[in-house]
């Protein structure tokens, strides 16, 4: 089974964080779920680096990273991940969908309200116990 290593943003502005929902997908069980963005990280990248080099790509955004939030090992029935999530604050640029189909500025308390991607469910049930 596949293995990849992951991060994952979690862009709050003021009390807002950014939620974004995935397209269609050959893997049903992700299609169309809400997710925190980012992506794979490139051999020689940190963390760091891979994220704000993917919110640029998907999202046009620059972002600060401001901490590591959490890290998910979370298996999928076709592929494994490492997620690390960062707290991000945006830092210029203008929200454009590159790779998902809708987003959502919500409070902590408004994140269940979406259907989550598994993976992200830890990170969203941090989020609101903060």
């Amino acid at each position: 089974m596949k293995h990849h290593e992951v991060v994952a943003a979690v862009i709050q502005n003021g009390d807002q964080i950014l939620c974004l929902q995935r397209g269609p997908s050959k893997y049903h069980y992700i299609a169309h779920k809400w997710e925190f963005p980012g992506g794979k990280v490139e051999p020689g990248e940190t963390q760091e680096q891979a994220i704000i080099r993917e919110i640029h790509e998907e999202l046009g955004l620059q972002v600060d990273v401001r901490a590591a939030f959490l890290t998910v090992e979370h298996e999928y029935p076709d592929f494994k991940i490492t997620m690390h999530s960062l707290l991000c604050t945006p830092a210029g640029g203008e929200l454009v969908l590159t790779e998902h189909v809708g987003y959502q500025w919500l409070p902590a308390s408004g994140l269940l309200s979406l259907d989550w991607a598994a993976a992200d469910l830890p990170i969203v049930d941090k989020l609101m116990a903060q």
